[in-house]
């Protein structure tokens, strides 16, 4: 039998994914980690940027876009705890442009500083999420 991980990755609105793994790529705040069954144990930030999961016994990958949160490795799991989890399917451009447009107006009216630093942390987001599906469009 392949060796396999179990991989939940959940978003504060709803389980965005459930499911066995050979192989799964997470963006870490200091680079992407790879991590197979059996890993050793680890909690981590992660940054804005794409969740690659090799599905089981194919080759065959599902990509999931998230917005930052926690990664918590176990030696039989993987778990995602992401701010925003979007699958790559459902990710939309002209959504994300807009929202980035509006953004950049609010940013341009704001002169409260914990509103600029929202503001710039959702354009962050949004630019991240725009690169990855441009990245998946190439694909």
């Amino acid at each position: 039998m392949a060796s396999t991980i179990q991989v939940e990755v959940v978003s504060a609105e709803e389980s965005v994914f459930s499911g066995e793994a050979s192989f799964i790529v997470v963006p870490g705040e200091l680079g992407d980690l790879g991590i197979y069954p059996k890993h050793t144990p680890l909690i981590t930030r992660i940054k804005a940027g794409s969740v690659r999961i090799q599905m089981l016994d194919s080759k065959e990958e599902t990509a999931i876009f998230v917005a930052g949160g926690i990664l918590e490795v176990q030696p039989g799991s993987v778990t995602v705890m992401a701010d925003t989890a979007i699958r790559s399917d459902d990710l939309d451009e002209a959504r994300a442009l807009e929202a980035k447009k509006r953004a950049e107006e609010a940013l341009k009216a704001s002169t409260d500083k914990q509103e600029i630093a929202t503001v710039e942390a959702e354009l962050a987001m949004l630019g991240a999420q725009l690169a990855e599906i441009r990245k998946l469009r190439k694909h």
